[in-house]
């Protein structure tokens, strides 16, 4: 959904966090000291620090699932630009306008350009993706329509991917696919550091929303 004018669960910021939360987000190391430097430095809440603290009023249930979002941040068999594609893309087909924008800056650093972020919007058929571009997004749309990738875009996957990429990229798009259920859930906010969508792209994710 589009940025919600108020969360429904509050974040727990880094001034409200205690020994059982620091221990929970010891499981994402690089997490953590981001948002910290920016909190302990200026007293700003860094970008994904909402999205963090919201699920911080679980420890236990924090600690597990940033444990797989370690691995699917640090220590995955693709490459950041990859990763980056996916995660826009299913962003964009939830509707998670938080997760989206978390991700645009990230894209670039990844290599993605301001063109292709554009054009992940439109999905795979969109004219101007290389072939091995439009699988990885059409592996998503895939995966969200059906919870199954197709075989012709396996086949093509497989010729160029190993199996624990493979697995990799189903995996990451599952990961993202359940932030943004729990973003778009809970009402998070964006951090005042960065940009909501544009207008017309709040018009097209608003427009895509209500035809789900």
């Amino acid at each position: 959904m589009l940025n919600a004018s108020s969360p429904r669960i509050a974040p727990l910021l880094p001034a409200e966090w205690d020994k059982p939360v620091l221990d929970a987000l010891d499981a994402f190391p690089s997490g953590k000291a981001f948002v910290l430097s920016a909190w302990n430095g200026r007293g700003v809440l860094a970008g994904g620090a909402n999205g963090l603290g919201s699920m911080l009023h679980h420890p236990v249930l924090a600690q597990a699932f940033l444990t797989f979002n370690n691995h699917i941040a640090v220590t995955s068999t693709l490459s950041k630009r990859m990763r980056e594609l996916l995660i826009l893309r299913i962003g964009w087909l939830r509707c998670a306008e938080y997760e989206f924008v978390q991700h645009v800056s990230l894209g670039r650093s990844a290599g993605l350009t301001d063109a292709q972020i554009e054009r992940v919007k439109e999905g795979p058929d969109a004219p101007g993706w290389d072939p091995a571009d439009a699988d990885v997004l059409r592996s998503v749309d895939e995966l969200h329509a059906h919870a199954r990738i197709a075989d012709e875009t396996w086949s093509r996957l497989s010729a160029r991917l190993d199996t624990r990429q493979i697995l990799d990229l189903i995996f990451t798009v599952g990961c993202y696919d359940l932030l943004a259920m729990a973003f778009n859930s809970c009402g998070v906010q964006l951090e005042a550091t960065l940009q909501p969508l544009d207008e017309r792209s709040r018009a097209r994710m608003l427009a895509q929303e209500r035809a789900a």
